[in-house]
């Protein structure tokens, strides 16, 4: 099973820090930037959060956000169940209703407030790693997904080349699997492929000599 690359050195990222000024968060910056982060402040004094998280970089950002902010008005875009860059969320007061909103807004990293400049790198690592790992599993769900409903092609097409050729099941799959192989495709790709061009009933080119042999 693949898994994604442990990352342990952040520098050259950025860091979004949606906070409100504060010597919590004086802290906080100080020793990202000591990590080799660079900081940019996300709610400049006296503003509401905004952040348009579809706009961000995955190898590059990481979002520090402040669980006591009214959350839901964060993000420009909707945010997805698993938001395209790391988050770290700040507690504070630990009321659930707060906590739901750091999870919802896919935080995989805590730091407790008030910050202890020990802790960053821990709450980082956590987030950062965690994202990466969430991330590869979602893609990896996702592919599983397009193969199965790919199959549906696939047996459309086992049943054609049988009809049309009096192949098995057996000698019509591997009919098929030759010849992606051949186009240098996916079988549920090719299959789906050859069922959309052909709607009608006629014969590929490829079945006779793939029959015989």
């Amino acid at each position: 099973m693949t898994t994604p690359r442990l990352i342990q050195n952040f520098s050259g990222a950025q860091a979004l820090l949606i906070a409100p000024p504060s010597t919590a968060t004086d802290v906080l910056a100080g020793t990202l930037m000591k990590l080799g982060l660079s900081v940019a402040s996300v709610v400049p004094a006296g503003e509401a959060p905004w952040l348009d998280f579809a706009i961000l970089d995955p190898e590059h950002h990481i979002v520090i956000v402040d669980g006591d902010l009214p959350l839901p008005g964060l993000a420009a875009s909707a945010v997805p169940d698993l938001p395209p860059v790391p988050v770290v969320g700040l507690v504070g007061v630990e009321a659930p209703s707060r906590l739901k909103g750091l999870l919802q807004l896919g935080a995989t990293g805590l730091l407790r407030k008030p910050i202890h400049g020990a802790s960053v790198y821990a709450a980082l690592f956590l987030a950062v790693n965690e994202h990466n790992r969430r991330r590869l599993l979602e893609e990896r769900l996702a592919r599983h997904e397009e193969r199965r409903r790919g199959r549906r092609h696939v047996v459309k097409a086992i049943l054609r080349l049988m009809q049309e050729h009096g192949l098995d099941d057996d000698a019509a799959y591997e009919a098929l699997r030759r010849d992606a192989m051949r186009a240098r495709q996916p079988l549920e790709a090719y299959c789906e492929a050859l069922v959309r061009a052909r709607p009608s009933v006629a014969a590929p080119a490829a079945a006779p000599r793939l029959a015989r042999s």
